[in-house]
């Protein structure tokens, strides 16, 4: 099912987290609406996304994390050959950047901000995963992100697609990046899963994270 390149594009389009109208999967494939219908039908039979309707709209994404990851651990297996050359490519630099993979921060910025997280002790990482501590509560507070409910796990690793180094995913994850994005951080594009770091990004979440 993933195999398809018409499915897989659309897969890809639906990688960031973000749910996507028939009618802009269609256009990522190169298709027509008519053809993406089937498409996505086949895909939501085979449990690979999932629809929601809204008044007369219909939006689809992906079903869960685990469709999420196993679609970037493809990616790594079949880029595993030549992917320093790929990922220099001056079309993939701003992916390779920052992008959003499954609604969290990925790429440079992803790994470095998971690296400050566990260097500053504001996650702890026991036998049984990471664990957000006291002085992570507080740093959060001050940025005035809420901690998010506990359903599951909190926060755990991702291979990053393009760094083959960990990123932060889970509900902390994604908190974080919606925070960047409210805040004006961090700007989305409207056909990529690239993020641009704003000016009031550039001076308050890149020496953050970097720093």
């Amino acid at each position: 099912m993933m195999a398809d390149p018409t499915r897989a594009r659309m897969l890809a389009r639906l990688l960031s987290g973000e749910s996507r109208t028939a009618g802009e999967l269609a256009q990522a494939a190169g298709i027509t609406p008519q053809a993406a219908t089937s498409q996505l039908a086949q895909l939501q039979d085979a449990g690979l996304i999932c629809l929601r309707a809204q008044g007369r709209h219909k939006y689809f994404a992906l079903a869960d994390a685990d469709v999420a990851h196993a679609l970037q651990a493809l990616a790594m297996v079949a880029e595993r050959d030549g992917v320093q050359a790929r990922w220099q490519r001056p079309a993939y630099q701003p992916l390779k950047h920052a992008r959003r993979c499954y609604g969290h921060l990925a790429g440079e910025l992803g790994v470095a901000q998971f690296n400050m997280l566990l260097a500053r002790g504001y996650l702890h990482e026991s036998d049984s995963g990471l664990r957000l501590t006291e002085a992570g509560r507080q740093w959060l507070d001050g940025l005035g992100v809420p901690v998010p409910p506990p359903r599951g796990r909190l926060a755990y690793r991702c291979m990053d697609w393009s760094e083959r180094q960990d990123h932060l995913a889970g509900p902390l994850a994604k908190a974080l990046l919606n925070h960047y994005l409210h805040a004006g951080w961090l700007r989305a594009g409207p056909e990529s899963r690239a993020l641009l770091a704003t000016p009031a990004g550039l001076a308050r979440l890149l020496p953050m994270i970097e720093g």
